[in-house]
């Protein structure tokens, strides 16, 4: 399904029917596609469940210049997404980068959300909170340093057919079986794009001052999920929530990476359904 919201086009998986909607929100360097396990259970849950391609990812629109990829303008997608599904009840569930755009969604009220569940991203005062002093997240978070390059980093991911981006999964992953050649293909192809790789870099070039977003506390009801063997994020992400949002519940998974919904989507899809219902978000 293609969905015009806020200017621009996005492509979209979709499952369930209604106006109560779960957005599903992928991060770097994935797409819809990473949302496979989660939309059916979803729809069962009683949601109207759409997993778009972010814009510049995929089959979206793909603006062009570092300046489109800015989180106001993120922001103002899901909002017009939300609008243009004609949400009465609204779920966002994210990963990664669409997890970073979430808690800035929740942040600053942009959408008067039912529920958040959040996998694998800290509340961005709590990252910038750690990395001031933590030397081991500053290490860890070397990549981003990297992609203010111009040109480099594309340049070198798109060797060898994106091998690159295959590595992202496979390097990272404990549980490697989760990621066939059939599904690495699939991320590399997105990735081989004509602009696509300067598209999904951009996010993290438009956004350097995240970090200094300063929000009321989260009300939303929140669910955050993560896998324990994240090597790109410290586990020490996972505390210190209280003040930043009131209704907040952490569940961990040992022994999954930080591609945590595609690596152990039974676990992950378990503890979204209990605290769907417990939260009279499930029908």
């Amino acid at each position: 399904m293609m969905l015009r919201a806020n200017g621009l086009d996005f492509a979209c998986d979709v499952a369930g029917e209604g106006p109560d909607v779960a957005l599903c929100l992928h991060g770097f360097p994935e797409s819809r596609f990473s949302w496979r396990y989660q939309l059916p259970v979803l729809a069962q849950a009683g949601w109207r469940a759409v997993a778009p391609d972010l814009r510049g990812y995929g089959g979206s629109s793909r603006p062009v210049g570092k300046a489109a990829y800015h989180i106001d303008h993120l922001v103002a997608d899901v909002a017009g997404m939300f609008d243009a599904l004609g949400a009465r009840r609204k779920l966002l569930v994210a990963h990664d980068w669409g997890a970073a755009i979430a808690w800035v969604v929740a942040m600053r009220r942009a959408v008067d959300l039912d529920g958040l569940i959040i996998m694998n991203v800290p509340h961005p005062t709590v990252f910038g909170e750690l990395i001031a002093h933590y030397w081991p997240q500053r290490r860890k978070s070397w990549y981003v340093a990297f992609f203010q390059l111009p040109w480099l980093p594309e340049f070198l991911l798109r060797q060898r057919r994106a091998e690159g981006i295959a590595n992202a999964f496979l390097n990272m992953a404990v549980d490697k079986s989760m990621f066939p050649p059939d599904v690495l293909e699939h991320y590399r192809q997105n990735a081989l794009q004509p602009g696509a790789l300067t598209a999904m870099i951009n996010y993290y070039r438009a956004n350097l001052g995240l970090l200094d977003e300063v929000a009321p506390q989260i009300t939303v009801p929140t669910l955050m999920l993560w896998g324990e063997e994240d090597k790109a994020l410290d586990l020490k992400l996972t505390e210190g929530y209280g003040r930043h949002v009131r209704d907040f519940r952490l569940v961990r998974f040992p022994n999954v990476s930080h591609w945590v919904q595609q690596e152990a989507p039974d676990a992950v899809n378990a503890a979204m359904l209990a605290w769907l219902r417990e939260k009279r978000l499930a029908g």
